[in-house]
Parts: C-alpha cells; sequence; structure tokens
C-alpha cells in the first residue's frame, strides 16, 4: 500500500515526510529549549541537542497528526502528500524517536527532565482533533509546549528549575497565547462553519483581537517588574521594547499580516531575552537609572513634556474624533483632579520638591498640567487598542473632501 500521494520511490516518500518540518513553527522550540541549557551557564551540549530533539520530534508529531486529521478525516486541507497509511508511518517514526529521545535522557540526564520533556510529545498528538476544538486548549498548547522546553532544557542541565526560566516561561505563554488567538482569527469563518472553537470563535474576532492585544501587553510588561525585582537583568526590558515595537505595527492590520508581523516579533523577543538572561550585556557596566533631576526645578516640566507628547501622538493618529472626545473628557474631569490636587497638597500628603515654584490658583503649576497629560495619555492609549476603523475612514475622506480633489469635484445638486 503506497505511503505518498505524489510520486513513487524513496524519494517521493523523503520528500513527504520532510515536507512536514516547518521551520516558522519547529524553529521556535528547538531554540527555546538550547535557550534553557544556556540558561543554567555551562551546560553539557550532548543533554541540550537530546532534549532539542525530543522538542522536534514532539512538534513533528504534531504537524503530521495535524495534516492526518485535517486532510484525511475533516477534508479541511486541499492536499496532503502523505496517504492515511504514510501519516500512520509517520507519527509511529515521531513517536520512536520521541521515545529514543526520552530513553537518553533517563540515561545522560535527571529524572525532573524527564518529567518535563514527556507532557511536549502528549500535547503534539492530542493537538488534533482533541486540543484544537477547545478555546483554552487551542490557545495555549504551543506556548505551554514553548515553556516546556524552556524549562525542561533549563532542568536537563541543572536537574533543578529556579525562578528565571519559569518567570521567562510564564511571560512566553502569556505573549504567545496572544500571538495563538491573532493566529487563529485567520480561518474564523471556515473555523465557525465546522464547529472549531477557537477563542474567535468562542466570542468574535474583535473581542479576539482584544484579548490577544491584553496577553501580548501583559507578557510584555511583566518584564519590567520582573527586571525591577531582579529576576531579570537590566537590559531585558529592551526585548518588550523590540517585540513592543512590532505590536504596535500589527495593532492595526488585518489578521494575516498582523501574525506574520508578530511571529516575527517572537523571534526577536526571544532571542532579546537570551542575549540579556545568558549574555548579561548591562552586568558589571555600572548602568543606573538617567538621573533626570539634572533638570533642577526643571525637573518635573520636563517629565510631564515627554508623556505629553506621547499623549498627543496617540490622540492624533487615533484621529479627530478621538482627540476631541478626549478634550471633553479632560475638560470634565479637570474640576475633580484640582480639588483633589489642591487638598492633598494642602494637608501635606505629598511634596513635590523638584519643581519650579511657580503657583497657578493655589497649586503648582506642574500640577495644573499633569491633570491634563494624565487622562489624556489615558485616553489616547484607550483609543488607540480600541480603534473605531468607521471614524478613521471619515477622517480620510474628510481629507479628501477637503483637499484638492474636493477643490476640483464637481458640486453635486443634492447639496444645492
Amino acid at each position: 500500500m503506497a505511503i505518498v500521494r505524489h510520486g513513487r520511490g524513496p524519494a517521493a516518500a523523503a520528500r513527504a515526510y520532510a515536507s512536514q518540518v516547518h521551520p516558522v513553527f519547529m524553529l521556535p522550540p528547538v531554540a527555546t529549549a538550547l535557550v534553557g541549557a544556556a540558561l543554567a551557564g555551562d551546560f553539557d551540549p550532548v543533554v541540550a541537542l537530546v532534549y532539542a530533539a525530543a522538542a522536534f520530534f514532539a512538534v513533528y508529531t504534531a504537524h503530521v497528526k495535524d495534516g492526518y486529521v485535517d486532510f484525511h478525516r475533516r477534508g479541511e486541507d486541499d492536499d496532503h502528500p502523505m496517504t492515511e497509511r504514510g501519516c500512520r508511518l509517520g507519527l509511529a517514526g515521531a513517536t520512536a524517536g520521541f521515545l529514543a529521545c526520552l530513553t537518553a535522557l533517563v540515561l545522560v540526564s535527571t529524572p525532573l527532565a524527564v518529567a518535563l520533556a514527556a507532557p511536549m510529545w502528549l500535547i503534539g498528538y492530542l493537538h488534533a482533533p482533541q486540543f484544537d476544538t477547545n478555546p483554552v486548549t487551542t490557545t495555549l498548547g504551543y506556548p505551554v509546549g514553548i515553556a516546556l522546553c524552556l524549562i525542561g532544557g533549563y532542568a536537563a542541565q541543572t536537574g533543578s528549575l529556579a525562578v528565571a526560566p519559569l518567570a521567562l516561561a510564564l511571560v512566553l505563554v502569556v505573549t504567545l497565547a496572544g500571538v495563538k488567538i491573532v493566529d487563529d482569527t485567520q480561518d474564523y469563518d471556515y473555523d465557525r462553519s465546522i464547529g472549531k472553537r477557537t477563542v474567535a470563535v468562542a466570542v468574535g474576532p474583535e473581542r479576539a483581537r482584544r484579548l490577544a492585544l491584553a496577553a501580548l501587553g501583559t507578557g510584555l510588561f511583566a518584564v519590567v517588574p520582573l527586571t525591577l525585582s531582579g529576576v531579570l537583568p537590566p537590559s531585558a526590558p529592551a526585548a518588550s521594547l523590540a517585540f513592543g515595537a512590532v505590536g504596535a505595527v500589527a495593532v492595526r492590520k488585518d489578521a494575516t499580516t498582523a501574525t506574520m508581523l508578530l511571529v516575527r516579533g517572537a523571534y526577536l523577543f526571544l532571542a532579546g531575552l537570551l542575549v540579556a538572561v545568558f549574555f548579561r550585556p548591562l552586568a558589571g557596566a555600572g548602568v543606573s537609572l538617567p538621573d533626570v533631576t539634572a533638570l533642577g526645578p526643571y525637573t518635573y516640566l520636563a517629565t510631564e513634556a515627554l508623556f505629553a507628547a506621547a499623549a498627543a501622538t496617540l490622540l492624533v493618529h487615533a484621529g479627530r474624533a478621538a482627540l476631541w472626545r478626549a478634550a471633553r473628557t479632560v475638560a470634565a474631569v479637570y474640576p475633580i483632579a484640582y480639588l483633589w490636587d489642591w487638598y492633598t497638597l494642602e494637608v501635606g500628603v505629598f511634596s513635590i520638591p523638584m519643581r519650579t515654584g511657580i503657583e497657578v490658583l493655589a497649586i503648582p503649576l506642574e500640577e495644573h498640567l499633569f491633570m491634563i497629560v494624565v487622562p489624556a495619555l489615558v485616553l489616547g492609549i484607550h483609543e488607540t487598542v480600541n480603534p473605531r476603523p468607521g471614524e478613521l475612514k471619515a477622517d480620510r475622506d474628510s481629507d479628501t473632501v477637503d483637499g484638492t480633489e474636493g477643490a476640483n469635484r464637481e458640486p453635486d445638486t443634492t447639496e444645492l
């Protein structure tokens, strides 16, 4: 009985099985397993490669099983290189490879590494049709597998776990869950038609996108408190900045383009965390926080100018309607903030030493600006993460009408 659907002979079979190696999804687990080993410091390369190979065979199992279910069982895919028998043989081979790695880990590593490696194959095998029909498991399967690669790679070297790899694993789970939710929105219509319960199908594409942004933001920001508490080195937030820049571009793109950008951003994120934790570029360099108090009495004003620029940028980008909404809200909040600020200063709740000393209506000048800048920044972020496409289109249409094109158009008799 044939094992491939296109061609004959060993070469055709080799091409068919090689087609199940998808670098976009294969490289991160393998690389993450090696990152976990690197986090341990001086590591045994043989042990690291064995654990990375286990990760490879687990993901290969997932790809073969997914292709088998989607083409031969669901009819979801248009084509597949292997017959049903070929898929079963592929699964058997991948499982044998994984068991060989597991046996090698028993011999060269620790029971903890074996215990962390075993679930990777289980996640891969149950990816379809068990896990990919539930919003939670279809979203968290791959991220949890990545986390097991990281902490397992570390445990294979040390025989124990530590705060840093566990913290990084948690950050990756949350961040990659956001990427996976965006990825699944690409197939919303088809998944809904066959009853496949992704997050997008369960809550709708718009809510799914907002949930994905929340997960991405939480994961990226989590690096900051972990750095401030000493769990991660000082350079770790640079990884979040790199991924955050990609995410800022992806947030307003369609699902396909956003997924492409976010997957590549995740590579940058992982690479940045690796450099920060393993190489520690700022360690011992005497790097400290910038001392903005060097600006003397203008320190507070300088920080307000910085955040005011950020707020203005966000609101202008969100459109004129968002800008006017923010202005009205700030105006409504201002009297309450003024009274609150005056009272707390009057009773001595806090003091502001680095200020100009100029007072307007019984409170410092800087506090008046603070009461405008802070709500404006909050509203700018709100409008950015909750875009209103109809308003952006209306702004563009208005610009067209008010510009050169509008000046040269023929008058509409219905307007006269």
